[in-house]
């Protein structure tokens, strides 16, 4: 993928920025920066992408993004129940991997920190009690001054190092091609399958959208996501059904169909591949 290249503002009294942000897709389109991002998800849920990984995001998720690691949350609307309106959505923290001086990670005792965000250049995860001690951590981070706010940093990542629950996302071969002439291309083809998934779409016509012949388009989309587009639009289907999945009052086949899929048969298959679940274990392990 070609993403855009994000400038992230810092202020000048702090080595790092952490700030609260109060609306939902504020940095809307696929991008990358050099700056390394941890984000906690405090409302909201939708559809993420780190790398080449896709998946449903959910309240209460924290992502360690590495630097120039594409990604990109797509929040889903609101239903009439959630008011989000002045409340807290994110917290996010941007540090660049050397603002501590260039020899800091090179020192033995930090070898830790290091490690750490080398992992964090596919994408880390952090599950289970790893999430809720990085939680209050954050929280913690929101608040410091002085030399506590460093420290705090470097606690929550010895703290992900120490851990074994951090799941890496996108895949180990997975290499961004960064061009920004491309930006616009790219996300284009994201919003026109994001806002189309649920129905047909013709091959012809996401190859047009691009400015390009069916041919050629797959094997642009290939040659710069390590994946089809089929795959593609596979996952953002299967994301969306574990989305409609979370409501008991959705039966099966209602989901499948809602969620772009032409027969049961074939979005039990997909799903399955795709989650290690049947639709319907899903709903009574994960729903639940």
């Amino acid at each position: 993928m070609k993403p855009q290249l994000l400038r992230v503002p810092n202020a000048q009294a702090h080595s790092f920025s952490v700030r609260q942000d109060k609306m939902t897709n504020i940095n809307n389109r696929w991008h990358y920066h050099p700056e390394v991002e941890l984000i906690h998800f405090h409302r909201g849920a939708g559809t993420q992408f780190v790398g080449d990984n896709i998946k449903r995001f959910f309240a209460g998720d924290i992502v360690l993004v590495g630097s120039l690691l594409p990604h990109y949350w797509r929040f889903d609307a609101p239903s009439e129940a959630e008011d989000v309106s002045g409340n807290v959505v994110s917290t996010v923290v941007h540090f660049m991997p050397d603002f501590w001086g260039e020899k800091f990670l090179d020192l033995s005792e930090n070898k830790p920190v290091r490690l750490v965000l080398e992992k964090a250049g596919r994408g880390l995860l952090l599950t289970g009690r790893l999430k809720d001690e990085v939680r209050q951590q954050i929280a913690c981070l929101d608040h410091a001054e002085g030399p506590d706010r460093i420290m705090t940093l470097m606690k929550i990542l010895f703290t992900i190092y120490r851990s074994e629950e951090a799941v890496m996302l996108s895949s180990i071969g997975y290499q961004s091609v960064l061009l920004d002439s491309e930006n616009d291309r790219i996300n284009d083809i994201y919003e026109y399958t994001l806002n189309n998934f649920h129905k047909k779409i013709y091959l012809e016509h996401v190859a047009g959208i691009a400015g390009l012949v069916p041919n050629s388009f797959c094997r642009y989309f290939k040659s710069r996501t390590g994946k089809t587009y089929l795959q593609f639009l596979t996952e953002i289907r299967v994301g969306n059904a574990c989305k409609l999945l979370m409501n008991d009052n959705i039966n099966l086949k209602e989901v499948c169909y809602e969620s772009g899929f032409a027969n049961f048969s074939c979005f039990h298959r997909r799903f399955k591949e795709i989650t290690g679940q049947s639709p319907h274990h899903y709903r009574i392990t994960v729903a639940n």
